[in-house]
């Protein structure tokens, strides 16, 4: 299964699942990410971490551990 954080840049991806709990869960399904979204990567930070990716109009960074608990197709 695909995990956000692979995803390169300037690639657009489907939102499949998030496997978070609790309220980092709730941080990003307020975020956007909610299965079926589109998301788009914009770019990756000068070591690869963060990454931003503007998920419905906003442009939000996240750390690859916690791109990681994001399933795509």
């Amino acid at each position: 299964m695909l995990k956000l954080h692979t995803a390169s840049v300037g690639s657009v991806v489907t939102v499949k699942d998030l496997s978070s709990t609790g309220s980092l869960r709730e941080r990003m399904l307020a975020l956007g990410l909610t299965k079926g979204a589109k998301v788009e990567v914009i770019r990756k930070g000068p070591s690869g971490d963060p990454t931003v990716f503007n998920i419905r109009g906003a442009m939000i960074a996240l750390r690859n551990e916690e791109a990681s608990l994001v399933a795509i197709q």
